[in-house]
């Protein structure tokens, strides 16, 4: 390869990254107003600088395009949940850290409320696909090591982390229509698992 073809090859790269980014954060802003059912394609086109056609270089249909949507949410809010609950000091931290996390996500981040509000039911739906898989995953893990640790008791770890995902699902949906703020919404879902990891143990 010349010299010369390699800033045209890094510009391209940097085009298609650009372009991808693009569409991603024109898909959040319609899935967010629209939802998923009703938001089309051209929907998502319209908020771009791009031509209609430039979408299928990157996505084949919008499913897929939804799927990235929430898989960039979701690799940002799992590092900051992660990393809080590594910092706990005792088991009521390390569950309150992680919920806690979670709901100042969402609450920093109108559209987010929005996104989650609209397309509950299709984000519930995808619960067992890898976009959630990971972040159940990674919070089973730290469940182990914090058992190693003596910091939480011996449980059934894999129940344990799906039913916390879950839970933090469903009261993020709730946070979302302005049923509860941060502070209570993380106090109840500290509560509840802090009985329920106790007496499950």
């Amino acid at each position: 390869m010349s010299v010369a073809a390699e800033p045209n090859r890094g510009r391209r790269a940097a085009t298609k990254a650009a372009n991808r980014a693009a569409i991603i954060a024109a898909a959040r802003a319609v899935f967010a107003d629209l939802g998923y059912g009703t938001a089309t394609v051209r929907d998502v086109i319209r908020r771009t600088d791009l031509a209609s056609g430039t979408f299928y270089n990157y996505f084949p249909d919008k499913e897929s395009l939804f799927r990235a949507v929430l898989e960039e949410s979701a690799t940002k809010v799992r590092a900051r949940v992660q990393s809080a609950r590594r910092r706990a000091g005792s088991l009521e931290e390390f569950v309150a850290a992680g919920y806690r996390e979670y709901f100042e996500f969402l609450a920093s981040d109108p559209e987010a409320f929005e996104l989650m509000r609209r397309n509950s039911g299709t984000i519930r739906a995808m619960f067992d696909e890898p976009i959630f898989g990971a972040g159940i995953d990674e919070l089973a893990a730290d469940l182990r090591a914090a058992i190693a640790a003596g910091l939480v008791p011996e449980l059934d770890v894999e129940l344990c982390a799906a039913s916390m995902v879950a839970v933090a699902l469903e009261l993020g949906q709730r946070l979302t229509e302005g049923a509860a703020d941060v502070a209570s919404a993380t106090r109840f879902a500290t509560d509840l698992f802090l009985g329920g990891i106790v007496r499950a143990s």
